[in-house]
C-alpha cells in the first residue's frame, strides 16, 4: 500500500483527497439549500430537517483522512529506507504525532454528529455549564492535535528533502516543501512528481 501512494500520480491523489470529497460536499449542500427553500415556502415545515444531510459529513471526512493520512504515512515511513544510514530520523515520535490527531478527529466527528442529531431530533435545553466544561476539556486537546498536524507536515517535508539531498537538513532547506504540504491540494502537484522520481 505504501508503494502505491509513493508511485501514485499527482492528479490521482488530488482527486482522491480533494476532488471527490469536494464534489460530494457540493451535492450535499445543494440538497440542503433546496430543502431550506422548500421549508421557507411551507410554514408548517421544520427547517431543522434540512440538516439531516449533516450525517454525511463524518463519512466524507473519513474518506478524505484515509487518503491524506495514507499519503503522509507512506512518505514519512516509506522513504525512510532511502534516508542515509548515518542519519537518524525520529520515526517513533512521528508515529505518536501521526495517530493522535487522527484518533481525535474521528472521535470528535462522531461525537459532534451524535450531539447534533440528538439536539435536532429531541427538545433538549442548552446547558451553558456543561458546554463550558466540554470546551475546557476539548480546547487544549484540539490545540495539541493542531500541533501534531504541523509536526506531521514538518516531518514529511524533512523526510522528502533529506532523501533528495542525502544529508542532514535544516528547516530552511525544506521550508518550501513544508508550505506545499500545508496547502496540500496545490502542493501535491509539485511534491508528488519529485517523490515519483525518488521511488523509481
Amino acid at each position: 500500500m505504501i508503494n502505491r501512494f509513493l508511485k501514485a500520480k499527482h492528479w490521482v491523489l488530488f482527486i482522491l483527497t480533494f476532488g471527490i470529497p469536494m464534489i460530494i460536499e457540493i451535492v450535499m449542500m445543494s440538497f440542503m439549500f433546496s430543502d431550506l427553500m422548500t421549508y421557507a415556502k411551507s410554514m408548517d415545515s421544520d427547517p431543522l430537517q434540512s440538516l439531516k444531510y449533516m450525517k454525511f459529513i463524518p463519512p466524507i471526512m473519513i474518506f478524505y483522512m484515509i487518503f491524506l493520512y495514507g499519503w503522509f504515512w507512506s512518505v514519512a515511513i516509506g522513504l525512510q529506507k532511502k534516508v542515509p544510514v548515518t542519519l537518524k530520523m525520529k520515526v517513533k515520535k512521528f508515529k505518536f504525532f501521526f495517530f493522535f490527531p487522527m484518533i481525535y478527529m474521528v472521535l470528535f466527528m462522531f461525537a459532534f454528529f451524535f450531539l447534533f442529531s440528538h439536539i435536532t431530533t429531541q427538545n433538549v435545553d442548552f446547558n451553558p455549564g456543561i458546554a463550558g466544561i466540554i470546551f475546557v476539556i476539548v480546547f487544549p486537546i484540539h490545540l495539541f492535535a493542531m500541533f501534531c498536524m504541523f509536526y506531521i507536515y514538518y516531518f514529511v517535508a524533512k523526510t522528502i528533502k533529506t532523501v533528495e539531498l542525502q544529508r542532514e537538513v535544516t528547516f530552511g532547506d525544506f521550508v518550501a516543501e513544508f508550505f506545499l504540504i500545508l496547502f496540500f491540494p496545490i502542493g501535491i502537484w509539485v511534491i508528488q512528481p519529485t517523490i515519483n522520481k525518488m521511488v523509481q
